[in-house]
């Protein structure tokens, strides 16, 4: 298993190896200089991580060489797909970017049209009716270093294939009593061109077509034909359709269509996680995570609750590349990729999430301080705020040591610190309780901020502030190859322990009206998202959505 770099490293800068194809086609008039990529989800599933790889692929080919992208749902396996999924995939793609005008299909929309060629493929004799179940099939399909054998219905009359592919249009047998089979090469050493199913019997209700048909047509048979339907001159797909193309090109030549080309790279793999739909269903369905959002989960709807940006994923799939190999991706280059984004356009605020009270002695019980902050430090058009200092406010536990070493520039006794935009407070007495646990710190502040300090803290107004419930998201799972087990083990004993600490924090007032999915970082804390689910009116609630620095690296160091 390969690893790119970490972040930080060069990147050559090149154009990639799709780009190059399309360069050629242009250069030679292939497809009289179109240029038509899609995007094909099966509606069974969210969209992750990995798809967002695929439609910025795709959806950017089309942009770069003035061409057009199309949205198809290949919805071809009607027990497994809902319309729940489509909504959800529309609205994902629509999100990251993706601009299909008005190209959204669904293969369903082609099966007429699949059925009279598979009508045409039998009067060619290249499909039979074949009366084998699947565990027969799977017998004569031979194996890697052994050719398969002929079904003993394979030389059925093209006459009685006819008949019997109609009576399987008009629900007459049940499920699995017979398929439609492509007449290839059972000893072929691809095991995809030995006969594979184009037609399967389901009775079973289409999200789309309803009880219209009880005859399914193959993903491998939908495929190329819904792409040269559709006009597609560039099938861009991952690495493991490498070994279907052949068929992709079989079925196209046979029915003497319009032929797209398939390419295939690398899938994105990531460290950390896992990407597997199956996967990432028994996450949700055995309760490991709170549902397909969550924001622990690498699916599109779990990033876009934690607060990344469609601009982030974009640039992140962008600096990672196109390959040709298989390789697996530092989780650190996504994280960076949204700090970047956020840096430049998120607001800043002032949170406490361990507080531990301040008396400012020298201002009076209901003084209120108005101290002017800018929203962005290096972005004075987005203006400045005002917050309140009073006499009792909050600064995080861990910025204050009773027993502080040599090189601490926080809060200590008789030490001296900065309030951000506030002044400097001067520690005077530690006030503890009964079992020696500190209560308080009573300080002094003094409000010129011509002296120089060498420490620097953030603060809350204990009195003005408001609560949240602040969600400290880390990675779900603590093994960097999640699916790298011992012998005995799965993926889901690899799931981190502490992916989820919840703390009820403090933030300054203005945030109280902060609308959900609004994007803040809180100074020295991080990246923080207004919970688009839960957060409401009097009931804040914040999700972390990347610290300011990559705190598992640095454990690794």
């Amino acid at each position: 298993m390969s690893t790119l770099p970490t972040p930080g490293e060069e990147k050559a800068a090149s154009r990639n190896f799709i780009e190059q194809i399309i360069d050629a086609d242009l250069a030679a008039g292939k497809n009289a200089g179109r240029v038509h990529t899609r995007f094909p989800p099966e509606p069974n599933g969210y969209l992750h991580i990995g798809h967002a790889k695929s439609i910025c692929l795709n959806c950017g080919l089309a942009q770069q060489f003035g061409g057009k992208f199309n949205l198809r749902f290949d919805d071809t396996n009607p027990a497994k797909e809902e319309q729940e999924y489509v909504d959800s995939i529309i609205g994902d793609v629509r999100w990251l970017g993706g601009d299909w005008e008005d190209r959204m299909f669904f293969a369903s929309d082609y099966f007429e049209q699949l059925h009279d060629w598979a009508v045409a493929l039998i009067k060619l004799s290249k499909a039979f009716v074949c009366d084998l179940t699947a565990d027969q099939m799977r017998e004569y399909r031979g194996t890697l270093v052994e050719p398969g054998k002929n079904s003993p219905f394979r030389e059925r009359s093209i006459a009685e294939n006819l008949d019997l592919f109609a009576r399987m249009r008009a629900g007459e047998f049940p499920d699995g009593a017979r398929t439609l089979r492509a007449k290839i090469d059972m000893a072929a050493p691809n095991i995809n061109l030995r006969d594979p199913v184009m037609y399967r019997i389901k009775h079973a209700h289409h999200h789309r077509t309803g009880d219209k048909w009880c005859i399914y047509p193959s993903y491998d048979y939908t495929h190329g034909q819904s792409d040269s339907i559709e006009g597609i001159t560039h099938s861009i797909c991952t690495l493991e359709f490498e070994n279907h193309r052949p068929l992709y090109n079989w079925f196209c030549r046979e029915l003497g269509i319009h032929h797209p080309q398939q390419i295939e790279f690398a899938r994105l793999n990531l460290t950390y996680t896992v990407m597997s739909k199956r996967k990432l269903l028994q996450l949700v369905t055995e309760k490991h995570v709170a549902g397909w959002d969550d924001p622990r989960m690498l699916t599109i709807g779990g990033l876009r609750r934690r607060g990344y940006t469609p601009e982030a994923i974009r640039a992140f799939c962008e600096r990672i590349g196109v390959a040709k190999f298989n390789s697996t991706i530092d989780m650190a280059w996504l994280e960076d990729a949204i700090r970047e984004d956020l840096n430049e356009r998120a607001p800043r605020a002032l949170a406490v999430m361990r507080p531990l009270k301040v008396v400012l002695t020298n201002l009076e019980p209901g003084e209120v301080r108005e101290i002017e902050a800018a929203n962005h430090p290096q972005k004075p058009e987005l203006g400045t705020r005002t917050l309140p200092l009073t006499r009792e406010i909050f600064i995080e536990q861990d910025d204050f040591m009773e027993e502080a070493p040599k090189k601490f520039f926080r809060l200590k006794p008789g030490g001296e610190v900065r309030l951000r935009n506030a002044g400097i407070i001067l520690c005077n007495e530690v006030v503890k309780d009964a079992a020696g646990q500190i209560t308080e710190l009573h300080c002094t502040f003094d409000p010129d901020h011509s002296r120089k300090v060498k420490g620097t803290i953030h603060w809350v107004s204990a009195t003005r502030g408001v609560s949240a419930e602040v969600r400290l998201y880390d990675h779900l799972f603590a093994a960097e190859y999640p699916e790298d087990v011992p012998e005995g083990q799965t993926f889901l004993d690899s799931i981190n322990p502490n992916s989820l600490e919840m703390v009820t924090a403090w933030v300054e007032p203005g945030l109280a009206q902060a609308e959900p999915g609004c994007r803040f970082q809180f100074e020295r804390l991080g990246y923080f998202c207004v919970d688009v689910v839960d957060s409401q009116s009097g009931k804040l609630v914040f999700n972390r959505t990347a610290t300011l620095r990559d705190s598992w690296a640095k454990e690794k160091e």
